[in-house]
């Protein structure tokens, strides 16, 4: 089974309340180095199959439709070979 993730971020210039909450407490809690966090949302989707142009179009699709609110989001579309959760397993996380 191939992995297909969806990135979905804020646009630029859409606001990021809970953005600037984490990058307010960051240096709270003696983090520094950080001078501006955006939060937004990861999708890792399971396809069947060989992942094929026509396959990311139609993730594309399923983005642009149900996973993102393009009036106000942007989203990125790629391809994994792990989820976050093997890597941190991997990792004794």
């Amino acid at each position: 089974m191939a992995r297909v993730v969806v990135d979905v971020m804020p646009k630029p210039e859409i606001l990021d309340p809970q953005g600037k909450a984490v990058l307010g407490a960051l240096p709270r809690l003696g983090f520094d180095l950080v001078t501006d966090v955006r939060q937004g949302k990861r999708f890792e989707l399971q396809v069947e199959g060989e992942i094929t142009d026509a396959v990311l179009a139609e993730i594309e699709k399923v983005a642009e439709t149900l996973l993102s609110n393009p009036v106000i989001e942007d989203f990125e579309v790629h391809v994994e070979e792990h989820s976050v959760a093997e890597v941190a397993h991997e990792a004794g996380r």
